[in-house]
C-alpha cells in the first residue's frame, strides 16, 4: 500500500504539470523577466487574451422595431397547445413583456425570460425579424456559438457575421429544415468537413426540423468541431491549430467578427404546414444568446478590458489602439504586423522599432547618409527623399504637406499641394494642405470662383449674372461678361436709353442703329414738324 500513494501522487502531478503546459501554450503571457550576463531583462512573446463569455458587452438591436410583441397587447398560443391561446404579451406590464434585453439577462430568478415577436397574424406575408449583436471590437471566437429558442427552433435562419462594425456582411451559416428548398444548397454537417474545407459557409437541417421536444431549443454555430479538425477530438493540440492559424489563409479570418446577425425567416411549424385557422402559434422567442471569444489584439496584448464604452486591448511591445493595430508614438509605423503563433509554444512578438532619437540624427528612413557640419557643431540628413527636408528629414518640402494619418517614417507622409497655378499665388499650401487663392478665387485647391467670379484662365469678375448682377431692360446676359441689350438702350447693364440727352428723337433725340428705328424717327419727326 505505501507503494501505491506515491505513484497516486506522481499521476495528480503529472496531470497538473499537463494542464499547466497546456495553459502556458495558450499565448497569454506577454513577457518574462529573465536573467541574463548583464542582468535580469525582458523577454517577450506573442500574447492574447483570454476568452469570455460576451453577453454582457454586446448591444443588441431588433429590426424591425415593431417586430417585438405587446404593443398593442396580443395573445397568444404554443405548438404543444395550438388552441389553448390564453397567454399574453403585453409591453406596458413587467411580467407579461418580452423586450430584447430578455436575450442576454442573467435569469438569477429561476423563471426563463425571453424576448418575443408578434404572431403571424399577417399570413401569408414573411414573419421577418433580425437581431444583430454588435461589440464595437473585433473578436474572435473561441466555442460555440448558442442560440436558445423558446417555443420551436426556427424552420429557416441565417447567421451572419460583419468584420468592419456592421457596414458589410457576410453569411456564416445557414440553418432550414429543407436546405436545397431554401437556399438551394445541399445539407451538410460541421463534421462532415475537413482540413481542406473547414471554412465553407454550409446549410445544416440539424437544428431547423421539428422534434416535438421541449428539450430541443438549441442552435449552434459549431466552433468546436472546427477546432479538433486541427487539434484533435479533444481539443489537446491546440499547437498543431495555432500552427494552422498562422499558415492557412483565411483561417484565422474565419473565426473572427465584429458583430453577429440573426435573420429569422420562418418561425417553427410543429412538423406541419402553416395552419390559417390559427395562426397566433407561429412567433420567434429567445431566451439567451451565449458567445464566447477573446478579443482580437493581434497576439500584442494579453489582456482585455471594459472601458470608455467598448473592449479595448491593453497592448504590449509598443503597440496601441483598440486591436493593437499600430505602433506607439516614438516607433516605426512601418515596423508593425501582427504577433505570430510560430514558433510554438510562445510565438513571436514582433515588437514595434524604436524610431531613434533626433540626437542620433534619425532620418525617419528618408536618407541613409548623414553629414556633420563643423561651423554650427549639428549632424544632419542628406539628400532627403519622399518630398522631406529639415535637419532630420521630418519637414515637408515646399509645395508639399504632412499627412496627418501618417507615421514620421511613413513614404507618403509629405503629399503634394497641387495648387492650381492660374487660382493661387503661389505653389505653397499650409499644413492642412488649402493653398492661398488670388482675389476671386476659392477652394482647397484654389481651383473654384467666389460668388460673383467667373472662371476664365482663373476668376475674374462677372459684368452681369442672374442673380446679383441682372441686365435691365430686356437685355441678355452673355457668358457672364457682356449685356445684350435692346436696340434702344445701351450701357454696361442696358441702363440707359441710346436717344437720350440728343437732337433729334422725341424733339431732341438723335436716331440711328438699325433701319427701322431711323425711319421711325424720321416720321416721327416730320410730324412733329407739321403740326408745328
Amino acid at each position: 500500500m505505501p507503494a501505491v500513494v506515491p505513484s497516486a501522487m506522481l499521476l495528480q502531478a503529472s496531470l497538473f504539470l499537463h494542464c499547466v503546459l497546456l495553459t502556458l501554450g495558450q499565448y497569454d503571457i506577454c513577457k518574462s523577466l529573465v536573467s541574463t550576463d548583464d542582468g535580469p531583462t525582458w523577454e517577450f512573446y506573442a500574447c492574447q487574451p483570454r476568452p469570455m463569455l460576451m453577453k454582457d458587452y454586446m448591444q443588441i438591436r431588433v429590426d424591425p422595431p415593431d417586430i417585438t410583441c405587446g404593443n398593442p397587447p396580443e395573445r397568444f398560443c404554443t405548438l404543444e397547445n395550438p388552441y389553448l391561446c390564453s397567454d399574453e404579451c403585453d409591453a406596458s406590464t413587467p411580467d407579461l413583456a418580452h423586450p430584447p434585453q430578455l436575450m442576454q439577462d442573467r435569469e438569477r430568478s429561476g423563471l426563463i425570460t425571453y424576448w418575443q415577436t408578434v404572431t403571424w397574424s399577417r399570413f401569408p406575408e414573411p414573419l421577418l425579424a433580425n437581431i444583430t449583436l454588435s461589440w464595437n471590437k473585433s473578436l474572435e471566437v473561441t466555442d460555440d456559438i448558442e442560440i436558445t429558442f423558446e417555443y420551436g427552433r426556427p424552420t429557416i435562419m441565417v447567421l451572419e457575421k460583419s468584420l468592419d462594425k456592421g457596414r458589410s456582411w457576410q453569411p456564416y451559416q445557414y440553418y432550414a429544415d429543407d436546405c436545397m428548398e431554401a437556399f438551394g444548397m445541399p445539407a451538410k454537417r460541421v463534421q462532415d468537413l475537413s482540413a481542406a474545407n473547414v471554412t465553407r459557409v454550409i446549410c445544416t437541417e440539424q437544428y431547423s426540423r421539428w422534434v416535438g421536444s421541449k428539450n430541443d431549443k438549441i442552435v449552434r454555430f459549431e466552433v468546436r468541431y472546427r477546432f479538433a479538425i486541427f487539434a484533435g477530438p479533444k481539443l489537446l493540440n491546440m499547437d498543431n491549430l495555432y500552427t494552422r492559424m498562422e499558415s492557412m489563409k483565411g483561417l484565422r479570418d474565419f473565426f473572427t467578427f465584429t458583430d453577429l446577425r440573426l435573420r429569422l425567416l420562418r418561425p417553427a411549424l410543429g412538423g406541419t404546414y402553416v395552419q390559417r385557422d390559427n395562426l397566433l402559434k407561429y412567433f420567434y422567442a429567445i431566451s439567451n444568446i451565449e458567445v464566447q471569444a477573446r478579443c482580437k489584439c493581434n497576439l500584442h496584448a494579453g489582456q482585455c478590458t471594459f472601458r470608455e464604452g467598448s473592449l479595448q486591448c491593453d497592448c504590449e511591445h509598443n503597440t496601441t489602439g483598440q486591436d493593437c493595430a499600430r505602433c506607439e508614438r516614438g516607433f516605426k509605423a512601418k515596423s508593425w504586423k501582427p504577433g505570430s503563433y510560430l514558433p510554438t509554444p510562445n510565438g513571436s512578438p514582433n515588437t514595434c522599432e524604436a524610431a531613434g532619437t533626433l540626437g542620433n540624427c534619425e532620418c525617419y528612413g528618408h536618407s541613409n547618409r548623414c553629414s556633420y557640419i563643423d561651423f554650427i557643431n549639428i549632424v544632419t540628413c542628406v539628400s532627403c527623399k519622399h518630398n522631406t527636408r529639415g535637419q532630420n528629414c521630418q519637414h515637408c518640402r515646399l509645395g508639399y504637406f504632412r499627412n496627418a494619418s501618417a507615421e514620421l517614417d511613413d513614404e507618403n507622409v509629405c503629399i503634394e499641394c497641387n495648387c492650381n497655378q492660374l487660382g493661387s499665388l503661389h505653389a505653397r499650401c499650409n499644413e492642412t494642405g488649402f493653398c492661398q487663392c488670388r482675389e476671386g478665387t476659392t477652394g482647397q485647391k484654389c481651383e473654384d470662383c467666389l460668388p460673383g467670379y467667373n472662371w476664365k484662365q482663373g476668376c475674374i469678375p462677372n459684368v452681369c449674372d442672374d442673380e446679383m448682377l441682372q441686365c435691365l431692360n430686356g437685355g441678355t446676359c452673355f457668358q457672364n461678361q457682356k449685356c445684350m441689350c435692346p436696340p434702344e438702350f445701351k450701357g454696361v447693364l442696358c441702363e440707359q436709353l441710346r436717344c437720350e440727352g440728343e437732337k433729334g428723337c422725341n424733339g431732341a433725340s438723335a436716331c440711328y442703329l438699325s433701319l427701322i428705328t431711323t425711319v421711325l424717327c424720321l416720321l416721327t419727326s416730320s410730324l412733329l414738324r407739321a403740326s408745328a
